[in-house]
């Protein structure tokens, strides 16, 4: 099966990664530009370098997973059996995104959204074949959860399609309908938003609050410094998606958050949230 993936950051590459490395399927990673698609390649080389450096992979299998990923622009998914789109979570830019794709790909090609929050639905909206939600967990070839999203319009043949294609690639399949955040984000991420109220309201520092939940919730990583791995701008994201969706105020993003978030401190991946990741 040929795969196309749409959107070559930090999910995109991790999704190519996860399906180069099992038989059976080749990949086209793509973004807007040859540079960022190679980019976003080279992401995928490093990591699998690392495990080659620990003696957890021979150069061999290293070298095969990066031969089976061809990049370049969305264009060169012209023969692809699914496409799972990785873009930015933003709407419009979705739904632009499957409008070409339906013209570049063919007529029998599957298309799947990694959204982590937005509708389904909505992204569907107009296309000439159904989609669904296939919502990875970051960092995809480790985590074991891929969350399946039916749309209003996902007919029972494609999610029993995506299921069995998530399961050959290891993963674990949730079936669910669409809802704002879904499951996982519609727990989580107002979980962390409550640990930034805490913050903000002066009840703990940073690593009191982080140690608690660790310590007397046994969970692996305390909210705020979880925040700073997902992204605080996604955290947004999605509390927003949900808060708008519902109009339910305990969703209300922090004010707190929306400042990080503009002043740029988005957490690990610009070197500094409720943590400094830059020493």
């Amino acid at each position: 099966m040929k795969v196309g993936i749409i959107g070559a950051g930090t999910m995109g590459s991790g999704i190519a990664q996860t399906f180069a490395q099992t038989d059976g399927y080749e990949v086209y990673l793509c973004d807007i530009d040859d540079d960022l698609a190679a980019t976003g390649k080279a992401k995928i080389e490093k990591s699998l370098m690392s495990r080659v450096s620990k003696g957890k992979m021979e150069q061999a299998e290293a070298d095969a997973i990066l031969a089976k990923i061809t990049t370049g622009t969305k264009d060169i998914c012209n023969d692809a059996d699914l496409i799972i789109e990785a873009a930015l979570e933003v709407m419009e830019l979705k739904k632009a995104l499957f409008l070409e794709m339906q013209d570049i790909v063919p007529p029998t090609c599957l298309f799947a959204t990694n959204t982590s929050s937005l509708s389904v639905t909505e992204i569907g909206a107009g296309l000439d074949r159904p989609i669904i939600g296939m919502h990875f967990f970051n960092p995809a070839p480790v985590m074991k959860l891929i969350e399946i999203i039916r749309g209003e319009n996902t007919p029972d043949e494609l999610k029993d399609k995506i299921d069995e294609i998530s399961k050959s690639i290891g993963k674990t399949p949730v079936d669910t309908n669409e809802s704002p955040g879904f499951v996982v984000n519609r727990i989580l991420v107002p979980m962390i938003n409550e640990g930034i109220c805490v913050y903000e309201t002066g009840v703990a520092s940073v690593e009191d609050i982080d140690i608690a939940m660790r310590l007397g919730a046994n969970h692996p990583m305390g909210p705020l410094q979880l925040g700073d791995y997902i992204g605080l701008d996604i955290c947004l994201a999605v509390m927003e998606v949900i808060h708008a969706e519902t109009g339910d105020s305990k969703y209300r993003p922090s004010p707190l958050l929306r400042k990080m978030v503009r002043a740029g401190k988005l957490g690990v991946k610009t070197g500094i949230g409720f943590y400094d990741y830059r020493k």
